[in-house]
């Protein structure tokens, strides 16, 4: 199941970059929601808010090494409960969706911006989506298994 979740999000994710980068020119901004939401083609060299911006190699080091270690640990980090397989699977596809950009392209292409007023969340792309919803499924599944588990051995006790 991760498998083909992980492969779903790396295929989006390429699908739209490709896209992205074949129809607006790099520096482009559409709005879209007024204050809200603009489709834009940014490039960014960097993690998010610019953390390593300019070094595209550390990130990849990185993230290879975070990919290698999540296949490798995989059966022990998900305890093969469904919901941390899941969310394996959407970190899986968007660390290499952002991978594959980093050694191609030198740089990650992130299209969607949200701000309001001078509040701006940094743009981002599918790739990101996944690695951020796969990270909150797995954290909140770790914290219910390990609720559950308590609550368990607390009535058999």
């Amino acid at each position: 199941m991760a498998l083909l979740i992980s492969l779903g999000v790396f295929a989006m994710d390429q699908i739209t970059k490709v896209l992205v980068v074949h129809y607006w020119p790099q520096g482009y901004r559409r709005v879209v929601l007024e204050n809200g939401f603009d489709f834009v083609h940014w490039r960014n060299t960097g993690a998010a808010w610019g953390m390593f911006d300019g070094h595209p190699f550390i990130l990849g080091v990185i993230s290879v090494t975070v990919f290698i270690l999540m296949l490798v640990f995989f059966r022990t980090l998900t305890e093969e409960h469904r919901l941390q397989e899941v969310g394996f699977g959407l970190i899986l596809g968007g660390v290499a969706g952002n991978l594959l950009d980093r050694f191609a392209r030198g740089s990650v292409v992130d299209f969607l911006f949200f701000y309001h007023n001078s509040f701006q969340w940094p743009a981002f792309n599918v790739a990101d989506s996944g690695i951020t919803v796969g990270v909150t499924i797995y954290v909140g599944s770790v914290f219910w298994h390990s609720y559950t588990a308590k609550k368990q051995g607390a009535k058999t006790a």
